[in-house]
């Protein structure tokens, strides 16, 4: 993989200013910026995060997780992680279902997190995450690329 020349993050910080619902929804996303479906997703999310809740990191930017020692990077390429504003570390879908939240369209996703449906779309999920770089030549026609930009 391409080295990076140095750390960006794209979102803002919660400022104590912000509202109290406001602060609880702020979430620290780590996406895999080599993959074009979690590029487009976040850019998605960011196009329509207008409160600026989530802050977005690329971890396979050089010094990406510096001042993050809870999250693996090994780990965070295997699947989505997230940091909520209390300190928690939450994967997979439970951090899909917190962006879209944050960005109050959260009703879309909190289905996905029923007792039950939960076990199968977790199901899904994982295959995706496995599988994503294949799932993104099929739809994008790029499996992978060296500098997906958020911009």
């Amino acid at each position: 993989m391409p080295e990076k020349a140095n750390a960006q993050t794209e979102g803002a910080n919660i400022s104590s200013s912000s509202s109290n619902t406001g602060a609880t929804k702020a979430i620290t996303v780590f996406y895999d910026g080599f993959c074009p479906l979690c590029v487009r997703e976040m850019r998605h999310l960011r196009a329509i995060d207008s409160r600026r809740l989530i802050t977005m990191v690329d971890v396979q930017l050089e010094d990406a997780l510096h001042g993050y020692p809870m999250i693996d990077k090994v780990d965070a390429l295997k699947r989505i992680h997230g940091l909520r504003f209390d300190g928690s570390v939450i994967t997979g879908l439970d951090v899909t279902h917190a962006c879209w939240d944050a960005v109050n369209k959260g009703w879309m996703t909190a289905w996905l997190r029923w007792p039950i449906i939960r076990w199968f779309a977790d199901a899904g999920y994982w295959l995706f995450a496995r599988y994503r770089h294949v799932f993104a030549r099929v739809l994008t026609g790029q499996a992978q690329c060296e500098s997906c930009r958020l911009d």
